[in-house]
């Protein structure tokens, strides 16, 4: 019996961890093959294109924190299997999908999934993993985040170059897998049985705004900055913020505890996460862009082009944990946002119409990597350093929702700006005012980090959880 037990422990951490790989790498992968997608439905604009991205990013924003409250309640094991089956099969309905519309809404169910299955992977892993052996879990557990990000671009490259469908089909065997190793290997677990259901009427109203949001700022160009239909779409926006405020500061578990935000390293870094995300997001979607619409390269050129910039994220992540305890979390982070931003300055006084990679790609591109690793991780290990222990998973998802949040904007405003031109001349023209953009909300980011430092610093273990998603997402 003790045989089989330990049997069953040893393939926790292998299943937890082909989850988080198969969620980390479908950002990257999605983003290599977004021209590909584009040929396939050549009626679609590129704001209807730029649903692919949104829909899945605010779904899971506005699902994160209420679907892992209900996991925590109702058996976190059957949590993560539910999302595990739900993303597998969106991912398969994904690849069969035969116009955009239908892919956009299989997007959103996979993120559903996604949604489900994040919070609920480290929560498993901590309960299953004895206690001397759990920080080196979470290490492990932790790296396959980094070594989707790593390969995530030239294994997106090269299925995009058999069919973008593959991009999604490879989630399939890969989900289907797992669920079958998990089944009798995770242990069944609830943390609060008796804690309320969350807001998820509340959760609705933020999803809608967000949609409401990313629909004007993505529709803008064509509607018209200043037409009725703009106006509506940011004043319905902000009516709803305002209604969700209010159900945040009266129901007994709203989405956003107003408490938290009180703490002002943890509201610092929220703020910070929303600015850098939309930065990134941004800045990585242009990139690609750029080398696939003007420079004609393939998905899988692009994917081996985009490598090196994720490859630098490890590296200085480890750096700013090595100096953790000697430099301020909000000086590292505002020096890896603001390194970011001149990535992206140096890639817009770089780039020109003919190729030539080493010399107007890769200088700015590394820059920009070094900046993520430098910022990321040190954004969410800040963000719960001062809170209580009993809050630190809910301020991790909020962080975690903010960065999807700040995802949406950055994907919405670049669409924005560059969806209008045709010749390169006014192609160059909206790619200039786009990364300068970038680059100025990459700087808005390091001027809030300077206020995020906690007053306690965050343990080594919580740092090398929180660099699960170091994507270059």
């Amino acid at each position: 019996m003790e045989n089989q037990s330990q049997a069953k422990t040893a393939w926790v951490l292998p299943v937890l961890c082909v989850a988080a790989f198969m969620a980390s790498l479908d950002l990257f992968i999605v983003n290599v093959a977004f021209s590909d997608i584009g040929q396939e439905f050549p009626d679609s604009s590129l704001a209807d294109l730029s649903w692919i991205l949104n829909a899945y990013a605010i779904l899971y924003a506005a699902l994160l924190v209420p679907l892992g409250r209900l996991a925590d309640r109702f058996g976190q094991k059957a949590g993560f299997l539910s999302g595990l089956a739900v993303f597998t099969a969106a991912s398969a309905a994904c690849a069969l999908s035969d116009s955009l519309w239908p892919l956009v809404a299989f997007r959103g169910i996979q993120a559903m999934g996604a949604a489900l299955l994040t919070p609920t992977s480290l929560g498993l892993l901590l309960t299953a993993t004895p206690a001397d052996r759990k920080e080196r879990a979470v290490r492990v557990w932790a790296a396959t985040g980094g070594l989707a990000a790593a390969a995530g671009p030239v294994v997106g490259g090269l299925l995009a170059e058999a069919s973008w469908r593959w991009i999604f089909l490879v989630n399939v065997p890969i989900g289907a897998a797992a669920f079958l190793l998990a089944l009798p290997s995770l242990p069944a677990s609830r943390h609060d049985v008796d804690a309320r259901l969350p807001d998820l009427p509340g959760a609705a109203v933020l999803l809608a705004c967000i949609s409401v949001l990313a629909l004007g700022l993505v529709q803008a160009p064509s509607w018209g900055w200043g037409s009725p239909r703009t106006a509506v779409c940011l004043g319905l926006t902000l009516t709803g913020m305002a209604v969700f405020w209010r159900r945040s500061l009266r129901h007994a578990s709203p989405v956003v505890e107003p408490a938290l935000l009180r703490v002002p390293s943890f509201a610092w870094s929220n703020a910070t996460a929303l600015a850098f995300t939309a930065a990134f997001a941004a800045g990585l979607l242009a990139t690609v862009m750029w080398l696939q619409e003007v420079w004609g390269y393939s998905a899988l050129r692009t994917g081996m082009a985009i490598t090196p910039g994720p490859l630098m994220v490890p590296l200085f992540a480890s750096l700013a944990q090595a100096v953790a305890h000697k430099v301020p979390a909000g000086w590292i982070t505002a020096v890896g946002s603001a390194l970011f931003g001149t990535g992206i300055i140096v890639l817009q006084l770089s780039l020109g119409a003919q190729p030539a990679y080493l010399t107007q790609v890769l200088p700015g591109w590394l820059l920009s990597g070094m900046g993520v690793g430098l910022a990321l991780p040190t954004i969410l290990a800040a963000a719960t350093a001062d809170l209580p222990n009993n809050r630190a998973a809910t301020g991790s998802a909020i962080v975690n929702m903010s960065r999807q949040l700040g995802a949406v904007l950055g994907v919405s405003i670049l669409i924005a700006l560059v969806s209008v031109p045709h010749t390169y001349t006014a192609t160059h023209a909206a790619f200039t005012l786009a990364r300068w953009t970038i680059a100025a909300v990459a700087f808005v980011g390091a001027l809030t980090a300077l206020r995020m430092t906690p007053r306690s610093t965050p343990s080594d273990s919580a740092s090398a959880a929180l660099t699960v998603t170091p994507e270059m997402s």
